[in-house]
């Protein structure tokens, strides 16, 4: 279809769009829309500015494969998230997250080392223990509690920080600037401030560390900067990077998809009763199809002209890889709109695809499976304490969820 008729049939949308309060699981109608007209069609962003947007599994995949399109934040006409994002720009250090080709290759090699399937198997000791003691100190306080406060946020942030070697006890400041950073409606005074706060707090460790090593992920860094095959300041970034990234989804999967299987009790059962391990991972993927916590693009933008979908996107075009709609897509998952933890859901791109897909997800997957077995298998009974509609679910963030979830057992 031309991009004349898709315009005219969608007056060039407003991305991102937003849920349907019924159906709180539901990727927006309009970008299910969008992938049944063209999954290549232009959309406007908060700028004024109309890049593509991208929401078919099979179009995504080509383009998150494609050496053409580009992270490089830095080049006019990037789709930038928010004013703030666009704004402050210059002062993020070059990361995994923002170079392309070897740069890009060179950070992944240096982070890649702690997130081994070794490395990650030797840690699920201590998520399991962190999991346990959790559960143990909810159960034991008044009921009913807030799932977010007492589980979800906790498990990936004592893990996160026992892997970098950042002292958990200040969790709390790190947790109220990444918020402000990751705020939809965030000045760029306070994405500024709140990126400052906490790049300046992790230099300084970093810089510490270079001098006194430990054995933890942020020494790891410290010691390419003291080789000189980084700066400390791309080594204080690489560290944020992982600590925000490390917590932010995580958390949100935790209390999103125990909503999730609440609300789909034969699905929960499954996990409850299986002795197979393989259930639970097999859950915990197709939880990540049917969630897409990833709610508002990743963000790039094209080198070269490209052909695809029948759209001619032009180099400096601004794309939106829109990963929750393609996740739901029919050509690739029949009934997507029903979670069903039997099926085959390892083909989803909820961890992204090709060079930048997450660095973490072996981590996010040991968590995820730990908390959610671990979590119904202790608390049979557990149930929300609220009426479903009154349940406050978040779209003013990078990452989907809720921002609390009171449960009784």
């Amino acid at each position: 279809m031309s991009e004349a008729v898709t315009e005219s049939l969608t007056e060039t949308p407003y991305f991102p769009m937003e849920r349907d309060p019924r159906c709180p699981f539901d990727p927006p109608e309009g970008t299910k829309k969008l992938r049944e007209i063209n999954p290549v069609s232009r959309v406007e962003i908060w700028d004024g500015s109309k890049p593509w947007l991208i929401t078919g599994l099979e179009a995504q995949k080509e383009l998150l494969g494609d050496p053409r399109i580009s992270v490089d934040e830095k080049l006019p006409g990037f789709p930038h998230w928010n004013e703030g994002m666009a704004a402050n720009v210059g002062i993020r250090p070059k990361s995994v997250f923002n170079s392309d080709g070897e740069e890009h290759a060179r950070f992944r090699r240096m982070m890649t080392r702690a997130f081994t399937v070794k490395r990650v198997k030797a840690l699920r000791p201590f998520i399991q223990q962190t999991v346990d003691e959790l559960i143990d100190a909810m159960v034991a306080g008044p009921k009913p509690a807030d799932l977010v406060e007492k589980l979800a946020l906790p498990v990936p942030s004592i893990v996160i920080c026992q892997m970098l070697g950042v002292p958990y006890e200040n969790h709390d400041f790190f947790q109220e600037n990444s918020v402000q950073a990751v705020d939809r409606y965030a000045t760029p005074e306070q994405n500024m401030q709140a990126f400052a706060n906490m790049f300046m707090f992790m230099l300084e460790i970093v810089q510490k560390k270079m001098e006194d090593p430990a054995d933890d992920v942020l020494s790891d860094f410290a010691g390419y900067a003291r080789d000189g095959e980084i700066d400390a300041a791309e080594a204080a970034q690489m560290g944020l990077g992982m600590l925000i990234a490390g917590h932010e989804t995580s958390a949100n999967m935790i209390a999103l998809g125990t909503l999730a299987l609440l609300e789909n009790p034969d699905q929960l059962e499954m996990i409850r009763d299986a002795e197979d391990d393989t259930v639970v991972a097999d859950a915990v993927e197709e939880l990540m199809r049917y969630l897409g916590i990833i709610h508002n693009g990743q963000r790039r933008i094209a080198l070269e002209d490209i052909d695809i979908s029948g759209q001619h996107i032009k180099a400096g075009d601004g794309v939106i890889i829109e990963l929750s709609s393609s996740n739901w897509d029919p050509a690739a998952f029949p009934e997507p709109e029903r979670l069903d933890i039997t099926r085959s859901a390892r083909l989803h791109t909820g961890f992204g695809f090709g060079p930048h897909q997450c660095i973490g997800q072996q981590l996010a997957r040991a968590e995820l499976q730990i908390v959610y077995s671990t979590l119904l298998k202790r608390l049979p009974d557990l149930a929300v304490a609220i009426p479903a509609d009154r349940v406050e679910f978040k779209s003013d963030r990078l990452a989907y969820g809720v921002y609390s979830l009171p449960v009784t057992w």
